[in-house]
């Protein structure tokens, strides 16, 4: 079986449409068509469903996916590292929500790129759960963080550590609230507070309002900005109540910057995932990476 056609029906099994494979591979999408259905007439099976919108593939091509991509990857892996010097380094792309990414991974990695024989350059790029996984799939990066498990058995997710969440605010929302209305009142003492978060559906907030007060939060967002950075800095300034992670805003809460408005039983966490395109732990670099931000999440929990 020709590599080339495996080659691009991996890419395309990834990508989930021609027009995209055809980019990736630098062809020409009648070519990426061709190759495509010249696989499937060697194996007799339909490899893919044509949409719409993209492909999906069929169990057959499931399967095969499965099979070959690993195998393909480290072929790739085998030729880089042969081109490569001994003064060079390998690359590795990250991807992962921005604040975590910024916050939590890229410090832990800095520790890596050193040219010490095992070191490598890093790229990162930030994105939402769905795009980091689609990139990865795509073989835009070597390495994701992200809060969504993937399906399937192209991408593989070892679970990296749980966030807490908090409710904070300026201390001047907390003192108008009252904290003993609040462990009285609950959700309900909240109800006329602004709120500041990352969009407008309010996901933190009505993540923990869900867990915390099993309701939704009945305000709208007063200041929406798409960086929980930002929100902590919009929360200190007394813009409003917000949802963060605990990690984010301890020193803030150290500081008095902002206070806690509630302390639950059993405070709402969201976990993340180290997810990478199965097979690719085979790769010094990314196994190296993989295992040193495994170490560091014992010491973030």
């Amino acid at each position: 079986m020709d590599l080339a056609l495996l080659r691009t029906f991996v890419t395309v099994h990834r990508a989930g449409s021609f027009t995209r494979a055809a980019a990736l591979l630098g062809l020409s999408q009648p070519a990426v068509t061709s190759q495509i259905r010249t696989l499937e007439r060697q194996l007799g099976r339909p490899l893919f469903l044509r949409q719409a919108r993209g492909v999906t593939p069929t169990s057959i091509g499931d399967e095969l996916a499965h099979k070959a991509a690993p195998h393909l990857d480290a072929l790739v892996e085998i030729a880089e590292s042969g081109l490569d010097d001994d003064s060079s380094l390998r690359t590795l792309h990250l991807a992962g929500p921005p604040e975590f990414t910024a916050e939590r991974a890229l410090p832990a990695l800095v520790e890596l790129t050193g040219e010490d024989g095992q070191g490598f350059a890093l790229r990162a790029s930030f994105g939402n759960a769905e795009e980091t996984l689609e990139g990865l799939a795509a073989g835009h990066h070597d390495l994701a963080i992200c809060t969504a498990r993937p399906r399937g058995a192209l991408l593989t997710a070892t679970t990296l550590c749980d966030e807490e969440h908090v409710l904070v605010a300026a201390p001047r929302w907390a003192e108008q609230v009252g904290l003993g209305t609040l462990r009285d009142k609950g959700a309900l003492a909240l109800e006329n507070l602004p709120v500041v978060e990352v969009h407008e559906s309010l996901p933190f907030a009505s993540r923990y309002w869900a867990s915390v007060f099993d309701s939704r939060p009945a305000a709208s967002g007063t200041v929406i900005v798409p960086d929980l950075r930002a929100v902590l800095a919009c929360a200190a300034a007394g813009a409003g109540l917000a949802v963060l992670p605990r990690y984010l805003c301890a020193a803030a809460l150290e500081r008095g910057d902002v206070v806690t408005l509630h302390d639950p039983p059993v405070p709402p966490l969201r976990t993340y995932f180290l997810v990478v395109r199965t097979g690719t732990l085979a790769m010094p670099h990314i196994a190296r990476a993989h295992e040193w931000l495994q170490h560091a999440a014992s010491e973030w929990c």
